[in-house]
């Protein structure tokens, strides 16, 4: 408890601003705040709020005051913090202008009561993904965006995969602002996604079961972490990976299901070179090769690729990206 809280006795005059994150749970409150609380001669907060309704259902008696004129919410705070400590329970929108109100009353008095602003809570990692999830069902929900409420899964595809594309541009570019922007899209897109899958008739999910089913498989698949197996070398881990989710794996009928179709032909290459070479299937490399033609000849510069441990698509994007970098600056010198 803070040398502040602690001083805070029924005779005081003073007036505590209790803040919360709406992040959450109501009633989630640091010690110091349930100790302003319990100090306090009177406990006002906005009608309908739901961390006061849970401070009450806490045995604090809380006073709901209407805030539509915030001078006056102002004033009848300072006037009630000269009977004793007076703590306004912040509602989730942080109570706009109230700050001001309550500094313009204050000003006015020649013994004005202290204001202490104390932070009940506090958002933990991660917390802003809420607000993520928030903001989607909004947009989605009856009165909100009419272009959001009418995508499906379907329709959403080519943004999805627009997204992912210029995702790893900016991861590419080194840009931290423009990576925090781009992930930021395409974190829209899964949040989107899961939005709309909440709708489906009969097998609904949501932004919940997405991420529980992350968190199973991560956890599935680092045994080494969370487990007692051993594997302490990043290739240890990359075995052990393959190891595992080949087990989970045991229904595909070939070693090339699953590799998603709509990859550009490079990655495709790629992930068809890793699947068969892994699998004990080369030959099949080799048969496709000997059949002859560019498309074979390509084939056999991804597998070398693989074999020197370069990654195929990310140096010809690279190569990409210095070619058009050379042209615009050619157009500019012309």
């Amino acid at each position: 408890m803070s040398e502040a809280t602690e001083e805070i006795v029924r005779d005081e005059r003073r007036i505590v601003l209790l803040l919360s994150t709406p992040r959450v749970a109501p009633g989630v409150l640091t010690r110091d705040a349930w100790a302003a609380l319990s100090g306090a001669r009177q406990v006002w907060a906005a009608p309908d709020e739901p961390q006061a309704e849970s401070i009450a259902e806490a045995g604090v008696e809380v006073v709901t005051r209407d805030r539509s004129d915030v001078p006056s919410l102002a004033r009848a705070l300072v006037n009630a913090a000269a009977a004793g400590p007076a703590v306004w329970i912040g509602s989730a929108d942080g109570d706009p202008g109230l700050n001001e109100a309550i500094a313009t009353e204050v000003s006015r008095l020649p013994e004005p009561p202290d204001v202490e602003v104390l932070v009940g809570s506090f958002d933990l990692p991660g917390a802003r993904l809420l607000d993520v999830v928030a903001v989607m069902d909004r947009l989605r929900s009856p009165g909100g965006c009419p272009w959001d409420a009418q995508q499906t899964h379907e329709s959403l595809v080519p943004y999805l995969l627009e997204e992912a594309h210029e995702a790893i541009e900016a991861l590419e570019s080194g840009d931290p602002d423009h990576m925090r922007e781009e992930l930021g899209d395409l974190l829209l897109q899964i949040a989107f996604q899961s939005r709309v899958a909440e709708e489906h008739p009969s097998a609904p999910f949501d932004i919940d079961d997405v991420a529980g089913g992350l968190v199973e498989k991560l956890v599935r698949r680092h045994p080494h972490v969370f487990a007692d197996v051993d594997a302490q070398t990043p290739d240890a881990v990359e075995a052990n990976w393959e190891t595992i989710k080949a087990a989970e794996k045991e229904h595909r009928n070939h070693p090339l299901e699953g590799v998603p179709v709509s990859l550009p032909a490079l990655a495709r290459a790629e992930k068809y070179v890793s699947r068969l070479e892994r699998n004990g299937r080369a030959d099949l490399l080799d048969l496709a090769e000997s059949a002859g033609g560019l498309g074979a000849e390509l084939l056999a510069l991804v597998r070398r690729a693989k074999a020197s441990g370069v990654d195929a698509e990310a140096a010809l994007r690279e190569t990409l990206r210095r070619l058009a970098e050379a042209s615009e600056s050619q157009a500019r010198r012309d």
